[in-house]
C-alpha cells in the first residue's frame, strides 16, 4: 500500500495549527505576566509599597482615568495598529511607572510618579484590550471557558512570584517603603515583557487548533473605528454589561487598601499578596474548566456559571462585612504578622484570598461570554476596549473615593451593592448566548 503525499503533511499542520493559535495566546499570557502581574505586587501591597500612600491614590486615579479613555478606544488602536505595537506600548508604559516608583523613593517626586500613571492608563488601556481579543478570538469555540482561565493562571503567576520578590527584600525590614531592588526587579521584568510583546502573530496568520481561521473584517478607515466604537453604546448586549464592567475592578481600591493595605506589616502584605493571587489561579482554572464543559450546552454554562459567580461574592463579601464591623479608617489594628500574630491574622487572611478567588471568577466569566457573542476578532477588540474602558472608569471613581477618606464599610457597601445589581442585567445576556458563531467565519478551516 503506497503512501500519500498527505499523510507525511498532517504531523506538520497539526503541529503548525497548534503553535499558531496556542503560541500566540502564550505569548500573550507571558507579556501580563510580565507587565501587569508585576503592577498588581506593587499595587497589592497598599500604596505601592510605599510609606505616602496619597501620592499613590492619587496616581491610580490618573491611571484609572487614563485607563478608561483609552480602554475604550483601544479596539481601534489595536484594528489600526496591530497587536504588536499595542503590547510593545502597552508593557513599557509598565515599566515607566515602575521607574517611577523607584524614582520615588529617592527624591520623593510625587509628580512624576502621577505623570507616569496617567501614560501607564493610556497603555494598559491598549495593552489590555489586545490581550482580550487574543484571548477571545484565538481560541476554538469549546475552549474559550479554558483559554480565558489558562491566561489568567499564567497572568497571575506573575502575581504570585512577584509578591514573593518584596516578601524575601524586605522581610527583615522594618521600613514602610519597599527598597530600590526591589522596584529595579519590577522595572526589567515589566521590560522584557514589553519586547517580547513585538512575536505576536496577527490574527490573519493565525490558525486554530481544529483547522479554523480567525476571522478578521478588513480595516477601512479611522472614521469607520470611530463609528463603530460609538456604536457599542447601541449595542443591546454591551449596555446591559455596562454594570459588571464597572462592578469588576471597583472593589480593588477597597481590597488593597482598608484590607490589607492597614492591618498588616510590610513583609505580611506581600505574604498576603502572593496568596491573594494564587487563589485567582484556583479560581479561574476551576470556573474556566466549568464553561467548557460539554455536558451542559452553552447556555446553561452561561447562566449556571452567573449563579455560581453571584453565590460565591454573596458569600465571601458577607465575610467582609463581619470583618469591617470590627474596625473603621481611624480606629483599625495595625502591624499585624503572620508569624508573630497568627489569632489576629489567619481569618482575615483566609478572607482575603477569597477576595482574590471571586475576582478571578468573576474576570473569566465576564471575557467568556464576551467571547461567546462573537468569533471576530475586529468586534471583539472593540468588545474588551468597551470593557476594559469602563471597568477602568470604575476603578477611578472608586480610588478617588478612597483617596477623599470614604469610609470603609460605605466602601464595602458600595462595592458588594454594584456587583449585585449587575447580577439581573447579566442574566439577559446570559440567557441569549448561542451554541455556536462560526456561521459567521464561514466554517473556513485548513485542511490537514
Amino acid at each position: 500500500m503506497s503512501m500519500k503525499q498527505g499523510s507525511y503533511r498532517e504531523p506538520y499542520f497539526a503541529c503548525k495549527r497548534a503553535s499558531m493559535s496556542s503560541g500566540s495566546l502564550g505569548l500573550v499570557r507571558l507579556v501580563c505576566f510580565c507587565c501587569p502581574g508585576m503592577f498588581n505586587v506593587i499595587n497589592g501591597m497598599g500604596a505601592g509599597g510605599q510609606m505616602d500612600d496619597n501620592t499613590a491614590k492619587n496616581g491610580n486615579v490618573a491611571l484609572y482615568a487614563c485607563f478608561a479613555v483609552f480602554g475604550y478606544l483601544g479596539g481601534g488602536f489595536y484594528n489600526i495598529l496591530g497587536g504588536r505595537l499595542c503590547l510593545l506600548f502597552g508593557g513599557l508604559s509598565y515599566a515607566l511607572y515602575s521607574g517611577s516608583l523607584l524614582n520615588y523613593n529617592n527624591t520623593g517626586n510625587a509628580g512624576f510618579v502621577i505623570g507616569a500613571s496617567a501614560i501607564l492608563g493610556v497603555g494598559a488601556g491598549i495593552l489590555w484590550t489586545t490581550q482580550g481579543v487574543v484571548m477571545m478570538a484565538y481560541p476554538a469555540e469549546d475552549q474559550k471557558g479554558r483559554c480565558v482561565g489558562l491566561f489568567w493562571i499564567i497572568f497571575n503567576l506573575g502575581g504570585v512570584m512577584g509578591a514573593f520578590i518584596p516578601f524575601g527584600l524586605n522581610f527583615h525590614s522594618e521600613a514602610g517603603a519597599v527598597s530600590n531592588s526591589t522596584y529595579l526587579a519590577f522595572l526589567v521584568i515589566m521590560i522584557i515583557g514589553a519586547i517580547a510583546g513585538l512575536t505576536l502573530l496577527p490574527p490573519e496568520k493565525v490558525v486554530r487548533d481544529d483547522g479554523s481561521r480567525v476571522h478578521v473584517e478588513k480595516f477601512s478607515n479611522v472614521w469607520h473605528e470611530i463609528v463603530e466604537i460609538v456604536k457599542l453604546f447601541t449595542d443591546k448586549y454591551m449596555l446591559l454589561l455596562i454594570p459588571m464592567c464597572l462592578a469588576s475592578n471597583w472593589f480593588y481600591s477597597y481590597q488593597f487598601g482598608a484590607v490589607n493595605g492597614v492591618l498588616f506589616n510590610l513583609r505580611t502584605r506581600s505574604f498576603n499578596n502572593a496568596f491573594y493571587w494564587g487563589f485567582q489561579m484556583i479560581g479561574a482554572f476551576a470556573l474556566g474548566t466549568f464553561l467548557d464543559n460539554p455536558r451542559f450546552d452553552r447556555r446553561a454554562r452561561a447562566l449556571y456559571g452567573l449563579a455560581i459567580v453571584g453565590a460565591m461574592f454573596t458569600a465571601t463579601w458577607g465575610g467582609g462585612l463581619a470583618l469591617q464591623l470590627q474596625y473603621t479608617r481611624e480606629d483599625h489594628p495595625k502591624n499585624i504578622d503572620f508569624i508573630d500574630n497568627p489569632g489576629a491574622f489567619w481569618p482575615k487572611w483566609l478572607l482575603y484570598v477569597f477576595y482574590g478567588l471571586c475576582d478571578a471568577a468573576l474576570q473569566t466569566y465576564a471575557y467568556w461570554l464576551m467571547g461567546a457573542l462573537s468569533n471576530d476578532s475586529t468586534v471583539l477588540a472593540r468588545y474588551a476596549g468597551f470593557y476594559k474602558g469602563l471597568q477602568s472608569a470604575g476603578g477611578a471613581i472608586a480610588w478617588r473615593i478612597d483617596a477623599v477618606n470614604t469610609a470603609f464599610l460605605t466602601q464595602l457597601i458600595i462595592s458588594w451593592a454594584l456587583f449585585t445589581v449587575s447580577l439581573p442585567f447579566t442574566y439577559f445576556i446570559a440567557k441569549d448566548v448561542k451554541e455556536i458563531n462560526n456561521v459567521e467565519e464561514g466554517k473556513e478551516t485548513i485542511e490537514a
